[in-house]
């Protein structure tokens, strides 16, 4: 696959590499040798991603190398030994409950921050997209897949729980009842069927994928910022608000845009 960024990256350590071109930042995923597993040191590199991005950038596009996008943790997780430098997860099961929530949540930013209000993320998704791969992708705004993907939650499989963000936005794109079953048998879902269930807004063959995300890339910045980013909000608040608290916040909203537009802004 070729790559969406050929400019000089503004870091590249430990699985992760940030680019950015003007408006746009691409964060890749590079170890395809080992399908773009993911480890402690993964995470923290994608939460440095997120604060490293200048106030220019609009969009971000997160890819990983190969022909997978990332096949989930690493399982070296599951030895005794763990990754050198880190808990291994006896070690973090022996712990207090207040420092296992603190370790966790420290995993977690590195699946926070791709929602901001700032910023449109999309998810360019190929092959396995497994666990923290599945999370990962789910953590982005927008997702397109190639043809060839296969999402899998398979935590539950292993005894354990999705708990890297994921499971708010999977029920929120194809609700409870489906976020269950994917969720408890661990099964694939394929690309036609994430069209078409809501966890993919585009399936296209994998050699087009790269001109697929840069097609929506260029089509979201075609739209003025604070717009997008304004229609942003209104949709993140939707599940919170009634259907009236939502018509007054679109009257508020447009007020704001109406008020700039006209040079009234504060």
């Amino acid at each position: 696959m070729t790559t969406l960024d050929d400019s000089e990256p503004v870091f590249d350590k430990d699985g992760v590499r940030l680019t950015v071109e003007d408006a746009v930042a691409t964060v890749t995923l590079t170890n395809p040798a080992k399908r773009n597993a993911q480890s402690p040191a993964l995470w923290r590199a994608l939460t440095e991603a997120g604060r490293s991005l200048p106030g220019s950038v609009r969009v971000v596009v997160l890819r990983g190398e190969g022909k997978s996008f990332s096949a989930g943790l690493d399982r070296q997780a599951f030895t005794p030994e763990g990754f050198d430098g880190e808990p291994s997860f006896l070690d973090m099961a022996r712990g207090s409950d207040e420092d296992l929530d603190a370790v966790i949540a420290e995993y977690q930013e590195a699946f926070t921050w791709w929602r901001r209000g700032d910023l449109v993320s999309i998810a360019a998704v190929q092959g396995h997209a497994i666990g923290a791969g599945f999370q990962l992708a789910l953590a982005c705004d927008l997702r397109v897949v190639a043809e060839d993907v296969q999402f899998a939650m398979r935590e539950t499989s292993l005894g354990l729980v999705p708990d890297l963000t994921g499971t708010h936005p999977l029920v929120s794109l194809v609700g409870y009842a489906r976020a269950l079953e994917i969720c408890a048998t661990g099964r694939f879902v394929h690309a036609d069927e994430a069209e078409r269930i809501g966890l993919a807004n585009l399936a296209v063959p994998a050699d087009q994928l790269d001109a697929a995300v840069r097609d929506l890339t260029a089509a979201l910045l075609a739209a003025p910022r604070d717009a997008v980013n304004e229609t942003k909000a209104l949709l993140q608040g939707v599940s919170g608000r009634s259907y009236e608290e939502q018509r007054v916040a679109e009257r508020a909203a447009q007020g704001r845009r109406l008020r700039d537009l006209a040079g009234l802004g504060d």
